[in-house]
């Protein structure tokens, strides 16, 4: 009972992270995930949960809410025509072997590690966010044949790792090829589902018999932060859809890109420093 009444100071704050997450999700193609892995990771600790597994529940909790989140964004943008099926078809066999790849990764190497990889991709996505001009180009279409298998694996991979959709790495990638912005926000929403699936149910896999879970967890996914995350970021996911067709993102784009250093920036610290 002492371990639910802690909880509830903190339900105002995952609700907010459940419907900013979803939001986020729709209108920048981030992922949730970037939002809510930090957050859960610091109220984690404000609750005493065992830093063996903080980073573990934070990162499975995140990816199962993704599961439900990323199927509605999709929807919502493939009702837009904002959704590339093709793509997703030829991408999602490599994106699925990345996400099992990392979650396996996950699973065998300690919290520390798992937040330096998120701090440090967190940080370069911040950099990129504000800084990589809109008309960058790698190419003028995604690659295919091994290149295409190389970057769906390693998005896939981080992504598990760090508790995302894939969108967040996606969706500049896809971008620098040639894709136009909502297209690729709207791909990226299915890419997180072909990804939070599979790595959400390898962290339940990977944590089951682990002595330091907080109340309520099956494996790595703590079904009472899932409880509060999950229905307002489903909830928002449309209308992020549905604001990323009426609105020019540039400016909040640089606006998340100070909240997302600084976090990335905290999550590092805490890793390579402790704290």
């Amino acid at each position: 009972m002492a371990d639910l009444m802690a909880w509830l100071p903190l339900v105002a704050v995952l609700l907010a992270t459940g419907f900013a997450a979803g939001t986020l999700a729709g209108l920048l193609g981030v992922g949730g995930g970037i939002v809510i892995v930090p957050v859960l990771y610091l109220l984690f600790g404000a609750i005493d949960i065992d830093p063996a597994v903080r980073m573990h529940v934070a990162i499975g909790t995140s990816l199962t809410s993704i599961v439900a989140t990323s199927a509605v964004s999709a929807r919502a943008h493939r009702k837009r025509g904002a959704l590339d099926p093709e793509l997703l078809r030829r991408w999602g066999p490599w994106l699925f072997v990345g996400a099992l790849g990392g979650t396996v990764l996950a699973g065998s190497v300690g919290g520390p590690v798992l937040g330096a990889v998120f701090g440090a991709v967190a940080l370069a996505v911040a950099l990129h966010m504000a800084f990589a001009p809109p008309s960058l180009r790698l190419g003028k279409a995604p690659p295919e044949g091994a290149a295409r298998m190389g970057a769906g694996i390693l998005i896939g991979g981080f992504s598990a790792m760090m508790g995302i959709g894939g969108g967040t790495l996606s969706v500049p990638f896809l971008t620098a090829f040639g894709m136009a912005v909502h297209r690729a926000i709207g791909t990226a929403a299915a890419f997180g589902f072909v990804i939070a699936l599979p790595a959400s149910i390898g962290f339940v896999v990977a944590g089951w018999d682990e002595p330091a879970l907080p109340r309520a967890s099956v494996g790595f996914v703590n079904l009472l932060g899932l409880a509060f995350i999950a229905p307002l970021s489903v909830l928002a996911a449309p209308l992020g859809a549905s604001l990323a067709h009426r609105l020019e993102p540039r400016m909040l784009k640089r606006v998340f890109a100070v909240f997302l250093a600084l976090t990335s920036i905290k999550m590092l610290h805490g890793a390579l420093v402790g704290g």
